[in-house]
């Protein structure tokens, strides 16, 4: 009898056990790049970098400001999480990439042209389980061999709203 019950109790968690762990994470916020933990490898990585990030399944939307040696660098990338191709413009190049979930993680495979060579780019986007840091670890591959970088992006807290007065 005790085993019935048992069994019986397993089978009853386990729908909501398995709902639970396919919840996806919400990327949703504003990020900066923590240049101290990143590592840019062989590529010149930003001076500073501050990611807007609007995510409301299965769209996600990242307004990227950056600057560094190359100057100052802005612009909005849209995706969808359902692996869709995308064509966004970043800085002068189209850029087509499709997005689409690993268990917990959006893997965002990309290409593009740069200095004439064909290059693909592989962007794995993970949370850390108390949401407040971003890890997007990149590989890099063209004619011009392999590059991995990883990006370090920490969660700034929202300004509190001030109350407003009715006059």
């Amino acid at each position: 009898m005790m085993r019935k019950l048992l069994l019986l109790t397993i089978l009853i968690a386990l729908p909501a056990l398995t709902g639970f762990a396919q919840q996806k994470p919400d990327f949703s916020g504003t990020w900066k790049l923590n240049t101290s933990k990143s590592d840019f490898g062989p590529l010149p990585g930003p001076d500073s970098r501050t990611d807007v990030i609007s995510h409301k399944e299965p769209s996600l939307t990242d307004e990227v400001s950056a600057e560094g040696a190359q100057g100052k660098q802005q612009y909005t990338i849209k995706y969808t999480t359902d692996g869709k191709e995308a064509l966004n413009q970043v800085n002068g190049r189209d850029v087509k990439s499709t997005l689409k979930w690993d268990g917990s993680n959006l893997v965002v495979n990309s290409s593009f042209t740069f200095n004439d060579n064909d290059v693909k780019a592989t962007m794995v986007w993970s949370l850390s389980p108390d949401g407040k840091t971003l890890t997007v670890n990149v590989h890099y591959a063209s004619a011009m061999g392999e590059a991995d970088q990883k990006l370090v992006l920490e969660k700034q807290e929202s300004a509190p709203t001030k109350p407003t007065k009715a006059p």
